[in-house]
């Protein structure tokens, strides 16, 4: 695991997982490797009212009902789309479900504007058609086909970035569980493929990105729906923060203390911008950025890395303030009059009144924000 830049779940907890199948008694759906509430401990950690012999680590921070209604979903013969702001955890979450489910959370089709039927079906190996012609051995399956075969989940990030007619060409899969290869011999064995028991799909979807290429009805039916909100709970948020950025030092052995006080701050300044941007009159007045979760994670890691590397091997206030400022302005000078604003109508009074790291934060922010002018 040492090897790979970023283990999927299935290898980065594989003996946690070994664990939990090796007392789990519970009845489990089709193939699945874990019961489901073995993939609900999974995700979401054990209690002392578990009564297990070890800690199983809490892996995604939400609520637990997300996570049910999921695993549920896909005990069924429904598809399951996670839609939500960007930075909330739909595709952690899809990846989680598909590692404890299957074991394998690798089968994944990312959606985009150049995402091609091809790419949810199959497509031919040119040089083994030339030599011996269309076969099952040259046909090369997409990650969905592969999860079809094996009874396992597939998944599709970004559903709403592919067109219409790879939208349509999934209705057809979450319907009739089967893949037709026309191309094949008509009547053999080899010219359908079908799902096994336990195979399903997971898509996740961007709320944001609404009216891009919009879900057709026959497929929204084809989907259970699982809104994952902000996570707008402080304490649920600081965990958040806080089990990331314990990964990221432990990743790049960096021996670096991240002050509770500083991680207030952080807090406590993207609380400050989203309610400015909730009060808002334009877009123009707020920040580009989604001010999700996943950017404050970024916003500390971005800190971390330049304290141990390029600092004092100490976080500060001060480079705090200049990670933030440069990885939310991001166009010019929209965002820059935003946070400058923000540093003088919020933190500069604040300095003043509660002091601390406050002040240290204030002036390193409106250094960056000089640099960035």
């Amino acid at each position: 695991m040492s090897d790979l830049l970023r283990a999927p779940a299935e290898i980065k907890y594989a003996e946690e997982l070994d664990w939990l199948e090796s007392i789990d008694d519970n009845p489990k759906p089709f193939s699945w490797r874990l019961s489901p509430k073995m993939v609900r401990l999974f995700i979401l950690g054990s209690e002392r009212s578990d009564g297990l012999d070890r800690e199983i680590s809490q892996k995604w921070f939400g609520d637990r009902s997300f996570v049910e209604r999921s695993i549920v979903t896909l005990a069924s013969d429904r598809g399951l789309l996670l839609i939500g702001d960007p930075g909330t955890g739909k595709s952690w979450l899809a990846e989680l479900l598909s590692a404890a489910i299957s074991r394998n959370s690798t089968l994944v089709v990312q959606g985009t504007a150049g995402t091609t039927e091809d790419h949810i079906k199959y497509s031919w190996n040119v040089s083994m058609v030339i030599a011996k012609g269309q076969s099952r051995e040259s046909m090369m399956p997409s990650p969905i086909m592969t999860a079809m075969e094996a009874g396992a989940i597939g998944r599709f990030e970004e559903l709403t970035r592919s067109t219409s007619d790879v939208q349509d060409a999934l209705i057809s899969i979450l319907s009739e569980k089967y893949i037709s290869v026309p191309e094949l011999e008509s009547g053999s064995s080899d010219n359908i493929v079908f799902a096994k028991p336990g195979f399903s799909i997971i898509a996740t979807a961007n709320s944001r990105d609404r009216g891009v290429n919009d879900l057709s009805s026959a497929l929204k039916r084809r989907f259970n729906f699982v809104r994952i909100p902000v996570v707008t709970n402080r304490k649920s948020e600081a965990e958040i923060v806080r089990f990331r950025t314990e990964e990221l030092l432990r990743r790049h052995a960096i021996d670096l203390e991240v002050p509770p006080t500083l991680l207030d701050v952080l807090l406590q300044s993207f609380a400050d911008l989203r309610a400015s941007a909730a009060a808002a009159g334009s877009d123009d007045e707020k920040l580009e950025s989604a001010l999700s979760t996943a950017e404050q994670i970024g916003v500390l890691e971005d800190a971390v890395l330049h304290s141990n590397f390029f600092g004092e091997r100490a976080l500060t206030a001060r480079t705090l303030a200049s990670s933030l400022v440069g990885s939310l302005a991001r166009r010019e000078p929209e965002d820059l009059a935003i946070l400058n604003k923000y540093l003088h109508g919020v933190v500069e009074p604040r300095s003043k009144e509660e002091g601390g790291t406050w002040p240290e934060f204030l002036e390193g922010g409106r250094d960056a924000i000089a640099t960035l002018s």
